[in-house]
């Protein structure tokens, strides 16, 4: 897994940077609840000769010839997508019948893509709010969700810190969204996709799940389907899903042709062939059923980690989780949200600060820090290794300032990380 030595041939200097990121991966805790470490496999199909090939349009209707390689790379893919997310009954048989766009390039171009499809400047966007554990896309004012269509948000309960799903439809029957949000980037808890369903019904708008925190545990069980009750779907297939940088939509059989042209042409040109292989290859991957049991462990992990923090004396939002994260509530801490990121980070471990509910601090400062399991899973730590975590993590923001104390703890972390080596050892 070092850089190719044509690569260190041609671009020392690039090499180096390839190397150093390398090293970095293998040495440090990975606790950022959106990254992940994707397979060799995977990483082989991403850097492969289909960077070469323009394929506008879909299988077996592009607008370049030379594509038959692709069309079938591209098959696998939807094939496997809605294999992995077609929601069974108990006798086995499919409740519903999705179609699969894989072409995005990101989870915010998928919800582009959404929007444009369904909605007109101006309609109104119920969503969860950013600093409650939402996302920019979810119609943030800074983000063109925010700008080209009327955003609505609810919030989480001020005492249990769980999306109040009576104010959500307290919302929705006065602003009468056309399209309703359920999802989250920051939010520790199950999604209650029948009680979105049943709002959606009641004032007559569409349901879109972004699931692109949870599609792994969706994938490996571990987080109930939002199959049948959501409309549309979309995702990253990296952070849990532990595939490429990419972005895919999964909806109703009847909203896909929607879908197709909202992403060509309506959003985007040539989709990226090399990327989509790698997400095909991703997508076999979850569908094995060892990809089951790593994604009940990211979630036992991240409850032990939860457990212990929270007997360390830290506050969690919402007082535990029941998925891959747990977001620290620093309000009353002495540290912000971005001492507590730059503390972690000399020790060796790798989080996010981020905003928290009543956040008092900027959002670049912030009273919080989310810590995620799903990268520390693929390395293969189990719950003793969860609860060490917590222990490094305690120490660290007890005292954060102390350099000494930061060092001993970087030396645990790599210690730790020599015990799980990720691509080889270095």
């Amino acid at each position: 897994m070092n850089p190719s030595s044509l690569l260190s041939q041609a671009d020392p200097e690039v090499a180096s940077c390839i190397d150093a990121e390398l090293k970095r991966q293998r040495e440090d805790l990975e606790l950022i609840a959106s990254e992940n470490y994707a397979s060799p496999a995977v990483l082989e199909a991403a850097g492969s000769v289909l960077t070469n090939k323009y394929a506008e349009g879909l299988p077996g209707r592009r607008y370049y010839g030379g594509c038959e390689h692709v069309d079938v790379v591209e098959d696998i893919a939807r094939r496997r997508a809605r294999e992995l997310f077609t929601p069974l009954d108990a006798a086995g048989a499919s409740r519903c019948d999705i179609g699969v766009n894989v072409q995005p390039h990101a989870g915010a171009q998928a919800n582009s893509a959404v929007y444009l499809a369904f909605l007109k400047p101006g309609d109104t966007l119920l969503g969860l709010d950013l600093s409650h554990g939402g996302h920019l896309t979810h119609g943030s004012p800074v983000n063109s969700s925010g700008m080209l269509y009327r955003p609505v948000h609810y919030h989480v309960g001020p005492r249990d810190g769980r999306i109040d799903m009576d104010e959500v439809r307290s919302l929705a029957l006065k602003e009468r969204p056309k399209m309703i949000v359920c999802g989250a980037s920051a939010y520790p808890r199950a999604l209650d996709f029948a009680g979105f369903r049943s709002i959606a019904d009641e004032v007559g708008a569409l349901l879109l799940c972004d699931m692109a925190h949870i599609a792994g545990l969706v994938a490996g069980g571990a987080h109930e389907n939002p199959f049948p009750h959501c409309d549309i779907v979309t995702t990253t297939t990296h952070k849990t899903l532990r595939g490429p940088r990419g972005g895919m939509i999964l909806a109703r059989r009847e909203h896909i042709k929607a879908i197709n042209s909202a992403v060509f042409p309506g959003t985007q040109g040539g989709p990226l062939m090399h990327i989509i292989a790698a997400k095909a290859v991703a997508f076999g991957e979850a569908l094995q059923p060892s990809f089951r049991a790593y994604a009940r462990q990211v979630v036992d992990n991240a409850a032990a980690m939860a457990e212990r923090l929270m007997e360390r004396g830290f506050t969690l939002v919402s007082g535990g989780t029941d998925n891959h994260l747990v977001l620290l509530d620093l309000s009353e801490h002495p540290a912000s949200g971005k001492e507590a990121e730059e503390a972690l980070g000399k020790a060796g471990i790798t989080v996010n600060k981020n905003t928290v509910p009543g956040e008092r601090r900027p959002p670049m400062i912030t009273s919080g820090v989310r810590i995620g399991t799903p990268a520390m899973t693929t390395r293969g730590m189990g719950i003793d290794e969860s609860r060490q975590v917590a222990d490094l993590v305690a120490r660290v923001l007890d005292a954060p300032s102390d350099e000494a104390s930061l060092a001993r703890v970087q030396a645990e972390v790599h210690t730790l990380c020599e015990r799980f080596p990720i691509y080889g050892r270095g």
